[in-house]
């Protein structure tokens, strides 16, 4: 009895619930139709997974594909794998204990470890709001042959765009990304037809090869690719916006919801997958089959789509997939933004205001090396930004798996056996791969 209790006092601490502007507000029918519940619950999960098919997920899969061809595959599979457990137990902690990961770690830790997770989060909301910058700069100039250095610029308007939408409700930004993520699907499936890719090739490319790990290059690559898929503060995000929705604060109720909220996260993955796969599995079929295995820069691969596939459009088509990539990224991220601050923190500010502060700092680098190095550069600098989010992933899947796995803050709902043994191995193999980057990146042999 007294572990319940520290589980429903765990989450009255928090006076203002996560994102209280749409706190439970999407019904759900309280008749027993699968398909009504379903929809009433779909949503969240495409949120999520646009941050595992974000510009950062072009520059390693380009990467990766150019210069393995497809035996980088097998990386994307075990990610998206690993996302889907991951994402699976944010969800079920805000389900649950009515809390976002950043209000659960407010309540749990010190001030001071709060703090340096608080610092540590955002530098990674910087380092994806950056990747999301050069992807939206490098698709105007493809579409449009605005500069660089003024497309950086165009960037800091997105800040009105999400504010409309912000205030016209929740669901209005579900349909918006659901509209991008659609427009992804069509240009890539495009993409895909045209290359012709060896279907033999992409099932061995599936099953993982040793050589992946033998190859330091191939490694950094992988770890980039771990990076660009299971994003760190999409564990924050889900975690707060499964609460938009109005099921009931019962055991019965949180069964049901984190039932449904499961399926909608894992369908929502598995098309991430279909997209994040498809990108390598074209730079492998064209670029790599071609000979051109140094293709490490997203305008040459644009340069590169059209003569080999012998399509006008097919150069169209991969840059408006980039636009529509990095504008669905920023509306996740700013809302990735807002939940941080006030979870961590405790500090609430005007929406339009965080995001301005969030873009200004991500800009000045991005605009620093646009006019110094101008677009090799910002290529690089998507790469390194990818490695800067898988760094920063094992500060927030630790506290994540930590709480999921404690009886006295989720009561029944507690991570079962194998999950939490398999959760433990996720959290040990990425923090492993982790540690071995920062020793390959100052130490090793690159």
């Amino acid at each position: 009895m007294q572990k319940k209790k520290s589980s429903i006092g765990w989450r009255k601490k928090n006076k203002h619930p996560s994102l209280s502007e749409v706190f439970s507000s999407i019904s759900v029918p309280k008749q027993k139709g699968i398909w009504k519940k379903l929809f009433a619950f779909t949503g969240p999960g495409l949120l999520i997974s646009v941050g595992y098919m974000d510009p950062g997920n072009w520059a390693t899969d380009i990467v990766g594909g150019s210069k393995f061809g497809y035996m980088l595959l097998s990386v994307i599979f075990i990610s998206n794998f690993f996302a889907m457990i991951l994402q699976h137990l944010a969800l079920k902690l805000g389900i649950v204990c009515e809390r976002d990961l950043a209000q659960a770690c407010r309540d749990h830790y010190t001030p001071l470890i709060n703090f340096i997770l608080w610092i540590l989060c955002e530098i990674a909301i910087s380092a994806c709001d950056l990747a999301e910058i050069i992807g939206s700069v490098l698709a105007l100039k493809l579409l449009f042959g605005i500069p660089i250095t003024w497309g950086v610029l165009i960037t800091v308007i997105d800040v009105l765009i999400i504010l409309f939408f912000q205030y016209k409700g929740f669901r209005y930004i579900e349909s918006v990304v659901a509209a991008l993520i659609f427009t992804i699907l069509i240009c890539f499936s495009f993409e895909i037809i045209s290359s012709k890719p060896e279907i033999f090739s992409i099932l061995k490319g599936i099953v993982p090869d040793p050589e992946i790990i033998q190859n330091s290059h191939s490694f950094y690559i992988s770890i980039g690719i771990l990076g660009a898929t299971v994003m760190p503060h999409n564990l924050y995000l889900h975690s707060s916006i499964i609460q938009t929705r109005d099921y009931p604060r019962t055991i019965e109720g949180k069964k049901m919801a984190i039932k449904y909220a499961t399926i909608d996260s894992t369908l929502s993955l598995s098309l991430a997958f279909f997209i994040n796969a498809a990108i390598l599995i074209i730079s492998a079929a064209t670029f790599h089959k071609a000979g051109h295995t140094e293709v490490a820069d997203i305008m040459d691969a644009h340069k590169l789509l059209t003569p080999i596939l012998g399509s006008s459009l097919a150069g169209v088509f991969f840059a408006l997939a980039l636009l529509a990539s990095g504008q669905n990224s920023t509306l996740t991220g700013t809302l990735s933004g807002q939940i941080v601050m006030e979870g961590f923190l405790n500090i609430k500010l005007k929406p339009w205001i965080r995001r301005l502060i969030t873009r200004l700092i991500a800009i000045v680098p991005a605009m620093i090396v646009s006019i110094v190095y101008g677009e090799k550069g910002t290529t690089e600098l998507l790469i390194i930004s990818q490695i800067i989010l898988s760094v920063q992933l094992s500060f927030a899947i630790v506290p994540l798996v930590n709480f999921t796995g404690d009886y006295e803050k989720m009561g029944p709902f507690v991570n079962g056996p194998i999950l939490k043994i398999s959760a433990w191995v996720i959290t040990i193999i990425i923090v492993f791969l982790n540690l071995f980057l920062l020793y390959d990146s100052f130490w090793g042999r690159r």
